[in-house]
């Protein structure tokens, strides 16, 4: 399906692997240019950077100065920003319940899964305004409105940016920019099976096996199965382009019916 988006420009954040790597293929396939922010190249990075199509931008977007940067070198790359995707993010999973989470953990996750998306958004709306109808899909989690005692930091930090995105779209729609989330629940990434991940962090603590903590991850869906970090990716790209240009102020879940609410 063409999407409409041949020729756009768009930035993506935390784009080296996982979900916002695959975003980024999936930008790429529909005729995006892309510049990528990330603390580091990896190779299948590399490989979509060798046809002048990706640019990757080495920094830390945490801070001020990183998002500033990625916003400019954008520019003067490929001369103008239609499309943001805020997906930087991370987790740390605390086991032992609250008592041990302390201000410096609530501020780590705060600072890169809330402020990294708020001063990037910052640093881009400006050309965003520019370029409307423009957009900007932020990937959040289903924490958000599932809360987890277990990640009670990562998913405030989420709630927090859910309210943020709702709001900002009250304010720059009128003005032709689309503001959205994504809201995926497990994903086969690193951050849930790779080393030192959600699964194994779990297991440790657990007694379990990391292969029987992932499955109990899934095991509440409707499809018993972790989302491909492809068919997030899918979703963000469309609510990036013009197919869903009436789409705004939205949370749309990708769990494989692991929330039950309505």
């Amino acid at each position: 399906m063409n999407l409409g988006m041949d020729g756009k420009v768009a930035a993506v954040t935390g784009g080296s692997k996982g979900i916002g790597l695959a975003v980024v293929q999936a930008l790429v396939a529909e005729g995006v240019r892309v510049a990528v922010g990330a603390r580091e190249e990896s190779p299948a990075l590399k490989a979509l950077a060798s046809d002048g199509s990706v640019l990757t931008v080495p920094g830390d977007l945490s801070t001020g100065p990183g998002a500033e940067r990625l916003v400019q070198r954008v520019l003067e790359t490929f001369g103008a920003l239609d499309i943001l995707v805020n997906n930087v993010g991370g987790v740390r999973p605390r086991p032992t319940g609250f008592l041990d989470v302390s201000d410096d953990d609530f501020r780590w996750a705060f600072e890169l899964d809330f402020l990294s998306a708020v001063r990037m958004t910052r640093a881009a709306l400006p050309h965003l305004l520019a370029r409307a109808p423009s957009s900007i899909v932020t990937v959040a989690s289903v924490n958000a409105t599932l809360p987890d005692p277990t990640v009670i930091d990562y998913g405030a930090a989420k709630a927090a940016l859910v309210n943020f995105s709702k709001a900002l779209s009250k304010e720059v729609g009128p003005r032709g920019v689309r503001v959205n989330t994504v809201s995926p629940g497990p994903v086969a990434t690193d951050l849930w099976l790779g080393a030192d991940g959600v699964a194994e962090t779990l297991a440790a603590s657990t007694g379990l096996d990391p292969t029987a903590v992932a499955a109990q991850a899934v095991s509440g869906s409707a499809t018993g199965r972790f989302t491909r970090p492809e068919e997030v990716a899918h979703l963000v790209v469309v609510l990036a382009g013009p197919r869903a240009g009436n789409v705004t102020g939205t949370d749309v879940i990708i769990d494989g019916g692991l929330v039950t609410s309505m």
